[in-house]
């Protein structure tokens, strides 16, 4: 979002259960693609519901399971939408398959991005 956003989105990621890492594969993936891979962290979105949480117009879910997750009531009351796509973190096989499976998510949630990005220039 940050970088298809062009400046006029800033988007933050965090999940409802952290591993306490990002996945390798992940950063992996930002980086074979030439995005920024650096800076990242591995947090609650707990983190995003309290008063010094910046503001948010948009809250995205993008995992399969978070549709039926409790989730925090965010300051403000930003619009939120569900985007169901698999965690690649939970994708087994070889090297190469995971590596696969990233980037078919990535290329998932890329073209949903795209539209949504392209319906907010409109």
């Amino acid at each position: 979002m940050n970088a298809a956003g062009a400046g006029k989105w800033q988007a933050f990621s965090a999940g409802s259960t952290p591993t306490g890492a990002v996945h390798p594969m992940a950063l992996t993936t930002l980086k074979e693609l030439g995005l920024p891979d650096a800076g990242f962290r591995s947090k609650s979105w707990d983190e995003f519901a309290g008063p010094d949480a910046p503001v948010m117009d948009q809250i995205v879910t993008v995992c399969d399971n978070a549709a039926g997750e409790a989730c925090p009531v965010w300051p403000g009351h930003p619009a939120t939408a569900h985007w169901p796509f698999p965690d690649p973190a939970k994708y087994q096989g070889t090297e190469d398959a995971v590596r696969a499976h990233f980037r078919e998510v990535f290329a998932l949630i890329k073209r949903r991005l795209d539209t949504f990005l392209a319906s907010e220039d409109g």
